[in-house]
Formats: C-alpha cells, sequence, structure tokens
C-alpha cells in the first residue's frame, strides 16, 4: 500500500512533515510522497524523517492551473525543491493566494460572517493560508459545522464567498514542474468535469508540454472511474499513480493509504514511478 498525495502544515494539513511519517511507517506504506499546495518548504524534513524511518518518500509539490472547466491540479514528483527559478515561481503563486485571501475575506465580511485574517491563520500551518483554514475559522465562529457545509455555502468555486488567484496555465504548469526536474501528474481528475470521451483531447495536448500520469486512484473515484482513467493511461502512455489527499483532522473522513476506507493503491504504481523518474 503507497499514498502519494497528502498534505502537511506548510499547506492545509494538520500534521508536520515527521508526523506523516510516522503514521506511514505505522502503516507499513511502501512509499510516500509529500505534496503540499505550491510550497516544497516541507520537504527536506519529510525526506529526513523517511529516511530515519525506512519509509521509501519522494518530493512533490502540488500546483493549481488556471482552466476554464473545471479546477486542475497538477502532482509533480520527483521534483528538485532547491532549484531557485523554481522556488521563485511558487512564492509568485503564493503571494496570488494572499491577494485572494483579503478577497475572500471581504466577500465572507460582507455576508454577516465576523472573520479577520487573524482568526484564519490561527488554524493555518507554516507556509500557506488556503481555503480549508477559512472552512476551520468558520466552523470555530459556529458560522457552519464542518468543512463540507462551509465549501458548499461560502468557499467553492461560484459560491458567495469564493475568489480566483494567480494561476499559470496548463501549459505553462506542466513546464514548470518539468523545469524542476519534476513528473507532472493530473490530480483527482474528476474534479476536471469531462466524460472520459472529452478528456482525450486535453491529455493528448498536455502530454506535449510535459504531461506525465494521471492520479488513477484516488479517495473520491469509484472503481468505475478508476477502469476508465487507467485505460485512458494505457491508451496516451501516461502512468497512472494514486493517493489519498490526506489532510489530517482538516479533513477526518480521510485516512492515509485507505482515503474513505476503500483506497488501495497497488504497489506496482511506486514501481512505474520509480522507473519514469528514472528515464527523466
Amino acid at each position: 500500500m503507497i499514498d502519494l498525495h497528502m498534505h502537511s502544515m506548510f499547506s492545509d494539513g494538520s500534521m508536520t512533515p515527521e508526523e506523516l511519517i510516522a503514521e506511514a511507517a505505522t502503516l507499513g506504506l511502501k512509499g510516500v510522497a509529500l505534496t503540499d499546495h505550491d510550497s516544497v518548504a516541507g520537504i527536506p524534513r519529510f525526506l529526513e524523517a523517511a529516511q530515519a524511518a525506512g519509509v521509501p518518500a519522494i518530493a512533490g509539490v502540488e500546483v493549481s492551473a488556471d482552466i476554464e472547466v473545471g479546477t486542475l491540479h497538477v502532482l509533480g514528483y520527483g521534483v528538485d525543491y532547491t532549484n531557485r527559478e523554481f522556488l521563485e515561481h511558487l512564492r509568485w503563486i503564493r503571494e496570488g493566494r494572499n491577494s485572494r485571501n483579503q478577497e475572500m475575506l471581504q466577500k465572507l465580511n460582507r455576508l454577516g460572517l465576523r472573520l479577520t485574517i487573524d482568526d484564519v491563520q490561527r488554524h493555518a500551518g507554516a507556509d500557506v493560508v488556503a481555503r480549508p483554514h477559512f472552512a476551520q475559522a468558520l466552523i470555530a465562529k459556529g458560522y457552519v459545522k464542518d468543512k463540507r457545509e462551509a465549501f458548499e455555502r461560502y468557499l467553492a468555486k461560484g459560491k458567495p464567498g469564493y475568489a480566483e488567484r494567480r494561476r499559470l496555465n496548463p501549459e505553462a504548469t506542466m513546464e514548470l514542474l518539468r523545469m524542476a526536474g519534476g513528473l507532472p501528474v493530473i490530480a483527482h481528475p474528476f474534479t476536471l468535469k469531462r466524460t472520459v470521451k472529452e478528456m482525450k483531447p486535453l491529455l493528448a495536448h498536455l502530454k506535449q508540454f510535459g504531461l506525465a500520469g494521471v492520479e488513477v486512484y484516488y479517495s473520491e473515484h469509484n472503481r468505475s472511474w478508476e477502469r476508465s482513467y487507467l485505460k485512458l493511461c494505457k491508451e496516451f502512455g501516461l502512468i497512472a499513480t494514486g493517493g489519498s489527499d490526506f489532510h489530517g483532522t482538516i479533513s477526518p473522513g480521510i485516512k492515509m493509504g485507505k482515503g474513505i476506507g476503500t483506497l488501495n493503491v497497488p504497489d506496482e504504481v511506486w514501481e512505474a514511478l520509480q522507473q519514469e523518474l528514472t528515464r527523466s
């Protein structure tokens, strides 16, 4: 069992990199990746803890791309987390988050929800303030009962508290991750809001810019989706990856390695990823 999609306190997770590795070791995971949003600040601690614990681990990141329909998040595996140009691009993206957070705060205040940026940052980690932290602040204030309600009522795209933020286009996102030595993989492809037929031209196009894979195995994917996405990977010569999207207590229904309880990322996914990283 492996898990190639998890978040630490350096983005919107509740656990330190060391705590993630400790949990992975307890579960006996055969391979893990830290994929914080727009940040690789937790990677050195994650890899050091993994080496000490004997848990196979690789550096990762998750970057949002600007796309007209649906939502496109791209996982980057094996990135050089010391690459200065890469770090500068991530800093530029995070600065866009700051502007967006202020706009969201203003929108929520106009709705009568009395939040300050301090209220939100109180729930944030070390590097990134994101929508899940807004959700935690809304829960703490008693405005909503859980994260799902916070997003459905206020924070999801199209809801009254949502604001857009700075992103690269899909092509530039692929090139950014490749420039840093990483393998770009489309995360949770169901959020693209496309049928399998509609995904084909997108995959063909993005492969020209460095797309390496698709996250086939994911907490919210059913078996039918897994089969369809796996078939797409075979058709386009892409690697199939998988992960839980673990956030700790921020998303209590998602367990590391197991997702909502039915996730099972095959061990051969780790082997295929390692082979692709060696080739690249």
